[in-house]
């Protein structure tokens, strides 16, 4: 297993594309593997059989862990086999999600076919045990017309023997299965939380086809999501700039780029170059928070948000203090393409000061961005759109470009969050000479 980054103590093995057996080439796929960050590939250092894999689809396995054998067949795998504190990783747990449709007269008479039961108080159950258990003929006979498995009764008769009256327990505490629902469990459908019929009785429209697990990367997005909200006091300042400078400059700019004299700029590398400009000027931005103190940083390291088909990842351009615009959009053109194939370095999607996420190109006009913590600020950039403006004695319709800010209010309050986003949309409505570009 190899070391992805400095940060990188163990990676989880999500997908084996070759099993024991195969034979592999070198520099051939053999698997993928998964940071917290993103999916990267190991591929053979050489090209013989897999002798033996040590680790399980779903293992978290240590850096420079041997996770597989290749070689010739007949050797012995031993000497390579990793040590137990090594193999015991624990397999990522995974969620279900699980989805289902109904027709209401269907439902209706089903229902219909599931006699109501009186629900008792839900006895202790024993789990199903090995060897002989001892059933009283009507206990027996009660479960059997049912279809229950009477081992699942906690037994209260003498030596732990089931009695009728530990079944019916066991029967009405369960929920009902209708007829159809129970076919359709049988023939693979799950059931989706609790039965919706009489006295919490399955139905078929609380079942559903299989849930699909989510992939490793989407559950840490997930955590990483709920974590934020829960430990940051998060709000949201909207605003807008005047961007008619801002797409006069990209014409220019498109028209450099073919005759050759420029790198291509889009709107979004323009607008963070635009936010480094913003951050320079209100540092009490560029800061993190963490254990209740404050780091206020003087260099300005860019994430922005990037739409992957692994989901949502965050490159950092580091230092962009230093970078000029043609420097800075490179950097984000190869960190983005990186991110898409699945080659980015998970050294590259950590340590940003600042983030921004940009829906605009789609169509977005205002969002609520969520906080990367220990960062105190994100910035959602959105459409652009014709907005009435006073001009005068008249009133015209200019393009402005509209900005949701998110922030920490347990270190960012209103005003500062206000004056940074009055800095922007001066930094955007004078992006030419900001940009100091020769065209």
């Amino acid at each position: 297993m190899p070391k992805l980054g400095n940060t990188v103590e163990q990676c989880l093995l999500g997908r084996w594309v070759k099993r024991a057996g195969d034979t592999v080439e070198a520099g051939e796929l053999i698997a993928e593997i998964e940071t917290d960050k993103a999916t990267f590939e190991l591929v053979a250092p050489v090209g013989g059989t897999v002798l033996e894999v040590f680790f399980n689809e779903g293992d978290l396995v240590p850096v420079y862990t041997n996770v597989c054998v290749i070689g010739k067949p007949g050797e012995s795998t031993e000497e390579f086999r990793p040590r137990k504190d090594a193999a015991a990783a624990a397999p990522v747990e995974q969620q279900e999600v699980k989805t289902a449709l109904v027709q209401p007269q269907a439902a209706r008479a089903e229902a219909a076919a599931v006699q109501p039961q009186a629900r008792a108080e839900a006895p202790t159950f024993a789990a199903p045990r090995d060897g002989e258990v001892r059933v009283s003929p009507r206990a027996r006979r009660f479960a059997a017309e049912r279809g229950i498995d009477p081992r699942l009764a906690a037994g209260s008769g003498p030596g732990g023997r089931v009695l009728e009256q530990d079944v019916k327990a066991l029967f009405f505490a369960s929920p009902r299965i209708s007829p159809l629902a129970r076919a359709q469990m049988e023939s693979g459908r799950e059931l989706r939380g609790e039965g919706s019929g009489p006295n919490a009785a399955v139905l078929s429209r609380d079942l559903s086809e299989p849930g699909v697990r989510m992939s490793g990367i989407r559950e840490k997005i997930a955590r990483r999501m709920r974590e934020s909200l829960a430990s940051t006091a998060q709000y949201t300042l909207t605003s807008s700039a005047d961007a008619t400078g801002l797409l006069a400059l990209r014409k220019k700019i498109k028209a450099a780029h073919q005759a050759g004299r420029l790198p291509d700029i889009n709107i979004n590398e323009l607008v963070v170059f635009a936010c480094v400009k913003a951050l320079r000027e209100m540092p009490q931005l560029n800061a993190e928070l963490i254990d209740g103190k404050i780091y206020q940083h003087s260099r300005v390291h860019i994430g922005f948000a990037c739409d992957t088909p692994r989901g949502l990842l965050v490159p950092v351009v580091r230092d962009c203090q230093d970078l000029t615009l043609p420097a800075l959009a490179e950097k984000i053109k190869l960190l983005a393409q990186q991110a898409i194939e699945g080659t980015i370095s998970p050294d590259d999607l950590s340590g940003a000061t600042f983030t921004v996420s940009n829906l605009g190109g789609l169509g977005i006009e205002s969002f609520t961005p969520i906080l990367n913590p220990p960062q105190v600020a994100v910035l959602g950039v959105n459409a652009i759109q014709l907005k009435p403006v006073r001009r005068g004695a008249r009133v015209r319709y200019v393009d402005y470009i509209g900005f949701s800010l998110t922030l920490d209010h347990q270190l960012i309050d209103g005003a500062p969050g206000a004056r940074f986003l009055r800095v922007l949309a001066g930094v955007i409505e004078n992006i030419e000479s900001a940009a100091d570009l020769e065209l």
